[in-house]
């Protein structure tokens, strides 16, 4: 049984003073069955790390380099990710595709080297509003998938994300059947190019503005495995409520 997984996306927000707000989630991760992630920024990940310390909560990075090292002025590497102490990374993520100009290529790459270094990464799928006005989601993130995942993957190592870009930070959402109908179709695309044993093993989260009003009811469609969460994560108060949704669908 796949167990469910929370991540919670800070972005580029946060400062030192906030990271207090992570002890209730400590103490809340430290009973529920779900697994819970935070993805502060870079300036953020030893200080929580140290807080979160022989807790249950699992603090990552929001992005790698997929470079080990070199004169990428700015960028961080998977390997240094690796020596700060975190054990995941987001890649792909919507914003680093359109703003970044990053190709599947080059998300590809990213997650390899995130393998080498034994992060677990979280690869972010999603189609604009164009693309789902014309009804042609599944064959946009086909191409996604197809063109970002390697030939071999370690499912114990992926987690799928997917964000329909028009619902991220708008306060807008797919419906019901429209999430599960994407979630639907990326199973049977895991199990159709690694095989059922593989594919039905790799989780399959659900991003785009996700909160504590919405999140009972979508994390009760099959499929979805749990959550990617932005502006949500950033409090405790908006954040446990999101948790205890999620735990309490995985009883």
């Amino acid at each position: 049984m796949r167990t469910k997984v929370i991540a919670g996306n800070w972005k580029m927000n946060g400062l030192k003073e906030n990271v207090n707000e992570i002890v209730p989630i400590i103490e809340l991760s430290k009973v529920v069955k779900t697994q819970v992630i935070l993805f502060p920024p870079i300036t953020l990940i030893s200080r929580m790390i140290s807080k979160a310390q022989g807790s249950a909560l699992h603090i990552g990075a929001q992005d790698c380099h997929h470079d080990n090292k070199g004169p990428n002025t700015g960028d961080i590497s998977a390997q240094m990710i690796k020596d700060l102490g975190a054990q995941y990374v987001i890649v792909g993520h919507s914003e680093r595709r359109e703003f970044h100009k990053e190709t599947n290529a080059i998300i590809k790459k990213k997650i390899l080297t995130a393998w080498q270094n034994k992060l677990t990464t979280i690869l972010c799928v999603g189609e604009n509003l164009d693309i789902a006005k014309k009804s042609i989601t599944n064959e946009y993130i086909r191409q996604q998938l197809k063109g970002s995942l390697p030939a071999n993957i370690d499912k114990q190592k992926l987690i799928i994300a997917y964000e329909p870009i028009w619902a991220i930070g708008t306060g807008k959402i797919p419906t019901l059947q429209q999430i599960k109908n994407v979630h639907n179709f990326i199973r049977s695309l895991l199990c159709e190019i690694y095989g059922k044993s593989v594919g039905q093993e790799i989780r399959i989260i659900y991003g785009g503005s996700l909160n504590k009003d919405n999140a009972a009811e979508i994390f009760e469609i099959k499929n979805v495995d749990g959550g990617l969460v932005g502006g949500a994560s950033l409090t405790a108060k908006s954040f446990l409520p999101i948790i205890h949704a999620l735990n309490t669908n995985g009883d």
